[in-house]
């Protein structure tokens, strides 16, 4: 996970260029709206959506935009109908990707995937071709500058959390899925504030990618991650922390 741990922090310095994109809204009432119509509208009861409205919230999303998506999704307001699919896929270097989408046209999604892959390298492959190299596991993110790791470490595993390491200036706690908002309450519970909590496909076992394959590798991932029916890249990649700032620009 250490490499996808280091892009997780490239990524969080690049979430204002994102959003001024326009995009970071959009995926996230997607988001709202397929966790609405699944499993309901009140987050009390439904994971998904209590992690998608912390997000939105995070993102500065204004209430009243929170609260369209929610009513979308329940079906109280005419809305989009979207599909959930997740491609898997082998990118330059081999490193094994796993592709997860929400859109209103497949057919037309899945064109533009196979185009972002023949343009830099790798294949969209079967089901189950890479699903079997991930585990489905919460993962919260914290500023490593701002809290003590040893109360950090306490108060996660007191919680029920999994694992707690520190990788460059945060912390990744992992936890099962199920616990992931307990462990969130917890931490919140004794001032420690997250910078984000997800459901995550982490990798059981990373692959080096190294040199030009790394480049490739990253500009993949990056299209793929600013495409506005992407809702979430996972990769078991691992590239050095010099190379994966060099080629993120």
């Amino acid at each position: 996970m250490a490499g996808h741990s280091k892009w997780k922090q490239i990524k969080h310095r690049k979430a204002a260029a994102d959003a001024k994109r326009g995009q970071a809204f959009t995926k996230l009432i997607k988001e709202i709206t397929v966790a609405a119509r699944q499993g309901g509208g009140d987050p009390v009861g439904n994971a998904r959506l209590r992690s998608a409205i912390e997000a939105a919230r995070a993102a500065n999303m204004p209430a009243d935009n929170i609260d369209r998506a929610i009513k979308k999704g329940t079906g109280e307001l005419e809305g989009v109908t979207y599909d959930e699919v997740i491609y898997e896929a082998y990118g330059p270097g081999g490193a094994a990707i796993m592709i997860q989408v929400t859109t209103d046209n497949l057919n037309r999604t899945v064109a533009e995937i196979r185009h972002m892959f023949s343009r830099f390298g790798g294949n969209l492959g079967a089901p189950n071709s890479v699903a079997w190299l991930f585990d489905k596991k919460g993962q919260i993110y914290l500023d490593a500058t701002r809290y003590d790791e040893d109360a950090v470490m306490e108060a996660a595993l007191d919680a029920g959390a999994e694992d707690v390491v520190r990788e460059s200036d945060q912390f990744v706690i992992t936890t099962q899925p199920g616990d992931l908002h307990a462990v969130v309450d917890a931490l919140r519970a004794r001032n420690i504030q997250p910078v984000e909590s997800e459901l995550a496909l982490k990798p059981k076992n990373t692959v080096t990618v190294q040199g030009p394959d790394a480049a490739r590798l990253i500009k993949l991932v990056d299209a793929l991650e600013e495409h506005e029916d992407v809702a979430k890249v996972s990769s078991n990649f691992d590239i050095d922390a010099e190379t994966l700032a060099a080629v993120s620009g």
